[in-house]
């Protein structure tokens, strides 16, 4: 294995590249990936896809893309971390009114991202504590989040409105 091999995962550890294995549902609705760091691009694309054509806002699609990024980043770190298990997304979009509604789902460890106190976003706690930062975004740029874990599964819903 040579350096081009390895990514570097800010944690200054190194582990192998891992191309992320997935499948997009035959109806289209639900891509089910590897959760790794390599599969931040293809949920990304997926998500994009499905919003094509229904006339978003940039700024209301990049709230979403980040939140999308921080909740699958979750997944992979307090899921399945060290080892690498599946997750599936879904997502739909509703004509009335104009909304997305996205599901993240993985057999992972049970983790209540929501039931985390909430994130001290002034002065120095903000620059020393690091961690619960991105919950608090996503929770304060969505509509609506919920979360509950149901039959082995952690199971997140993020809506928002796309007009």
């Amino acid at each position: 294995m040579d350096i081009k091999d390895l990514i570097h995962l800010g944690d200054d550890s190194e582990q192998e590249y891992v191309e992320p294995d997935y499948k997009i549902s035959e109806d289209g609705k639900s891509i089910t990936i590897d959760a790794v760091n390599e599969a931040i691009d293809p949920v990304q694309d997926f998500i994009r896809d499905k919003l094509t054509g229904y006339g978003c806002e940039k700024k209301v699609l990049g709230q979403i893309r980040l939140a999308v990024e921080e909740i699958f980043i979750n997944i992979i770190s307090y899921a399945y971390r060290p080892e690498i298990g599946k997750a599936e997304i879904f997502c739909e979009v509703e004509e009335e009114p104009m909304c997305v509604t996205i599901q993240f789902m993985d057999s992972g460890k049970p983790f209540d991202p929501l039931a985390k106190e909430e994130a001290d976003t002034s002065g120095a706690m903000f620059l020393e504590r690091p961690g619960g930062f991105g919950i608090h975004l996503v929770k304060n740029t969505m509509d609506d989040v919920e979360y509950e874990y149901k039959d082995g599964k952690n199971i997140l819903i993020i809506k928002k409105n796309l007009k």
